[in-house]
């Protein structure tokens, strides 16, 4: 949705809620005793997650909103505010006039409908989760049958969009922007599972659900499918939620969602931007249809080159080239993975990478 049509929301906000109102009546009084109410839930929960009992008054701690305000600040989730279709539910963009921010909001499907309970707690924990690779999750709504995550917006939308079937003339991501991305998404998932206790298993980590800001900097984002680890037991078993592509198959046979799946997905996402290409892509022949297996046997030949998007034309650093598929290999790619680098570690290595900024005026270009 353009930035411009956010403002006209914005301008005719009390136009919207006029009419708004007389298909929902609507009574400030069910604010506030839904307030109180909410607030009571939030006390038992944060004691019940082992948290401080002031932090549920925290700024930072996920506001309730009512499903009014959502569809207020939607225009009625209107076509105009539909930003795409994602796991389990839809994404819009809105405008909300309390808090004078647009938003991004996503309404979750009936199919993963939780207890109102469940869904506030787990909301509650994860808007804890403050860290400059992860979206701010603002709020949420449990009203009845309606549940609903709210997050900053970011402006850029998603990786994927800048890396997967671009538009004649649009630009193509470069060498430095690429690993710069790869360092972001990394230290995310280092804040979800080395620093958070209980730590937080990110259960679909793909291109899509990596959101891009200002300057292309990387944040993940829907943590409705991240799974908190009740115990901090990092080798606990749940189901796989990883899109197809982006998990082991050995993880989604057996079905442990333990850290290994989430460093299985990081380094999916980080070959997709060295090469360009997506995890699965159905239009390519048999044998490159699936990324992981047609870049394994380059890896093992040691064939670096041929792994290039050739969108890059050869502005790339070889030495960081091999350090990065180096670390894809050590993680996942190796015929027994068992005891990969830490998500710390390879944040680190690729950090360097990064620091080390391609500068084509500069350093040679690779023959293609």
């Amino acid at each position: 949705m353009a930035w411009s049509g956010l403002y006209v929301l914005h301008r005719d906000y009390k136009l919207a809620h006029q009419s708004l109102s007389q298909q929902v009546p609507y009574d400030e009084s069910d604010d506030e005793r839904e307030d109180d109410s909410i607030h009571d839930q939030l006390s038992l929960d944060v004691k019940n997650l082992n948290l401080k009992d002031e932090v549920s008054a925290d700024e930072n701690v996920a506001k309730k909103f009512t499903f009014h305000k959502l569809a207020v600040a939607t225009g009625n989730f209107k076509a105009d505010c539909f930003v795409r279709e994602v796991g389990f539910g839809k994404v819009y963009e809105g405008y909300i006039e309390k808090i004078n921010q647009v938003v991004t909001i996503k309404q979750l499907d009936p199919i993963v409908l939780q207890g109102k309970r469940k869904f506030v707690s787990e909301a509650l924990r994860l808007s804890l989760a403050e860290h400059p690779n992860l979206v701010k999750l603002i709020g949420f709504c449990a009203e009845g049958e309606q549940r609903l995550l709210v997050y900053e917006n970011m402006p850029l939308g998603s990786l994927e969009n800048h890396l997967h079937d671009l538009s004649p003339g649009k630009k193509p991501l470069d060498w430095n922007t690429r690993m710069k991305i790869a360092v972001g998404v990394a230290r995310g998932l280092e804040h979800l599972l080395d620093e958070m206790k209980p730590p937080v298993i990110y259960r679909d980590l793909k291109c899509s659900t990596i959101l891009l800001g200002e300057d292309y900097h990387p944040k993940l984002t829907d943590f409705g499918f991240a799974k908190v680890d009740p115990i901090g037991n990092k080798n606990f078993s749940t189901s796989v939620m990883c899109s197809y592509g982006y998990g082991a198959l050995d993880y989604a046979v057996m079905g442990p969602l333990v850290v290994k799946s989430n460093i299985y997905s990081f380094v999916v996402v980080l070959l997709e931007l060295i090469t360009g290409r997506k995890a699965i892509d159905y239009r390519r022949p048999a044998d490159e249809k699936i990324l992981v297996a047609w870049a394994w046997p380059l890896i093992r030949d040691r064939r670096f080159s041929e792994l290039v998007d050739p969108l890059l034309e050869g502005r790339y650093p070889v030495w960081g080239l091999y350090r990065a598929l180096t670390v894809a290999a050590m993680c996942v790619l190796e015929e027994q993975p068992d005891v990969p680098p830490s998500i710390a570690d390879v944040a680190t290595v690729l950090n360097c990478i990064a620091t080390h900024q391609y500068d084509p005026q500069v350093h040679p270009i690779q023959n293609s």
